[in-house]
């Protein structure tokens, strides 16, 4: 199992990504929640209001699931990160893999 963190431009773009992912069966869970963020882009300091997004996947999906997020994405370099989890309750990563299933 493994995270993908990603910021989406706001709760709409991540419910819709969210949605295709879920569809696709590439994820057995999304969640999201509003921040502020302050970043440099094109030598410009920059302040806004985003949504940072977690998803919940196993880790042979990642590459699909970052292509799936650049093709529907709004930002021209999304961040989209991976991070591998050392520890995850037997049940819920049983759970995971059921609804993860691509039939």
């Amino acid at each position: 199992m493994i995270l993908i963190y990603t910021i989406c431009r706001n709760k709409s773009e991540a419910e819709k990504i969210a949605a295709m992912l879920l569809k696709l069966r590439l994820i057995a869970c999304a969640n999201w929640w509003p921040m502020e963020s302050i970043y440099r882009w094109k030598n410009k300091i920059t302040t806004g209001q985003e949504t940072v997004m977690i998803l919940k996947t196993r880790e042979n999906y990642y590459k699909r699931i970052e292509s799936i997020i650049k093709k529907i994405h709004s930002d021209e370099v999304p961040c989209i990160l991976k991070i591998k989890v050392n520890g995850v309750q037997s049940k819920y990563l049983e759970w995971l893999r059921k609804e993860t299933r691509v039939v």
